[in-house]
């Protein structure tokens, strides 16, 4: 086992990795005048962000504040602390700083111009190597031994002795893990005693247990200008796709925690689908028991309501040859059409994940209550959000905590000493 070069140092930070939260700490730290060295498994950092930016870099979204913070549900107390030192219009004025122009969408997200993530990310490790920021790739955390932190690197295990140095963790959730982020953190610090909640995935697809017939046609098929709801909570408008499997996409995501939690409660859950959100209930009612002559139910759907294709599908997907005859019933379904739900995608196949560290075992929403000099950011930590930019912007946020806190506890450790 080789030792590390760097040196006891009374203003020296350690973060441990390299996404936007674990960036975001050490830029703060550097601009504080730490000296920071920055670890991460990967062969170079930001592999996540850069990924999520091929379908467009979708920094944050530009929805009224309160709006804003209300995305995070029943964290959005302690992630408001966050959001209110960098809120959404601090990261987008940061991104300008950065040489990088930003516009607003037609749905209130927020973008680069050019739509890009590296560009950015290029400018932003610029910039924090122009600060002084040490980079070590390849550097796979394996915990603490004696006091020390443990690294698997390609020329074996190195140890990074930390002697009164801050701590960062910032290495993700358990989603994507070929990216990094595989939750292998989690026995690492319970290990030490700290509270963490199972990881489990948020912003993911479901699985629907679809016959044989409707995924060989309708696979791949994506549904638009639909609505959802959970049983008894407010409908949602968007689009999402049938998959081999179930279903995902945006209006998916947007609910994706509440099915989770109703799956874990119930074994399943029922989701309605509105296939006519622009047609209120009457009118379907009307035209589905308009005479329909020789015409079949099908057609005649098509023909007064557009109702074809994977619309007509779920119809007989999902109802009973009764109940579709029944005209009563079947416009009842047209405006809510039930959907059994099983069982969420596998956590690497999420966009993100829920759980991780419990706010209750951090002390100021950061530091490691049982570990003292050690933070925490990112989506270790346990809360959620959906996709629209809230997941990037409480990431930067946080990191940006997590960097702060870690200023304050090295300038107050330097002060004792």
């Amino acid at each position: 086992m080789s030792e590390s070069p760097t040196a006891a140092y009374p203003r020296h930070a350690i973060v441990i990795g390299g996404g936007p939260a674990g960036l975001m700490a050490a830029e703060v730290l550097a601009a504080g005048g730490v000296r920071v060295d920055l670890y991460d498994a990967m062969p170079s950092v930001g592999r996540k962000f850069l990924l999520a930016g091929k379908g467009g870099m979708n920094i944050t979204h530009a929805e009224p504040y309160d709006a804003f913070v209300g995305r995070y549900g029943e964290r959005a107390p302690a992630v408001k602390a966050w959001l209110d030192a960098f809120p959404p219009d601090a990261v987008r004025a940061w991104i300008h700083g950065l040489g990088v122009d930003t516009f607003v969408g037609t749905s209130g997200r927020v973008f680069p111009t050019d739509m890009k993530a590296a560009p950015l990310l290029r400018a932003w490790l610029h910039r924090l190597r122009e600060a002084g920021v040490a980079f070590h790739m390849r550097h796979r955390w394996l915990g603490w031994r004696d006091g020390a932190l443990v690294f698997a690197t390609p020329d074996g295990e190195q140890r990074v002795e930390t002697h009164g140095a801050a701590t960062v963790l910032a290495l993700g959730g358990a989603s994507w893990a070929r990216l990094g982020s595989s939750g292998a953190w989690v026995p690492l610090l319970a290990a030490r005693g700290v509270a963490v909640a199972p990881l489990v995935p948020a912003n993911c697809g479901f699985d629907a247990d679809w016959s044989p017939h409707f995924v060989e046609r309708y696979a791949g098929v994506p549904l638009t200008t639909v609505a959802m709801a959970l049983e008894g909570e407010d409908v949602r408008k968007g689009q999402f796709v049938v998959t081999a499997t179930g279903i995902e996409g945006s209006l998916v995501y947007a609910l994706s925690a509440r099915i989770r939690e109703r799956i874990a409660r119930d074994g399943q859950a029922t989701v309605l689908l509105d296939l006519l959100p622009d047609h209120d209930a009457q009118r379907v009612l009307d035209e589905v028991t308009r005479p329909r002559g020789t015409r079949s139910m099908a057609s005649h759907l098509q023909s007064r309501l557009g109702i074809k294709g994977v619309k007509s599908g779920l119809l007989h997907e999902a109802l009973s040859k009764a109940d579709y005859a029944d005209p009563v019933k079947l416009a009842r379904a047209l405006k809510a059409l039930p959907l059994v739900l099983k069982r969420p995608r596998p956590i690497d196949e999420a966009i993100s994940s829920a759980g991780g560290v419990r706010f209750e075992a951090l002390a100021d929403g950061a530091m490691l209550k049982d570990a003292p000099g050690v933070f925490v950011a990112g989506e270790m930590i346990d809360w959620e959000a959906p996709t629209g930019g809230y997941l990037l912007t409480a990431c930067f946020g946080s990191g940006r905590a997590a960097g702060r806190a870690a200023l304050d506890w090295l300038v107050s450790s330097c002060r004792r000493t």
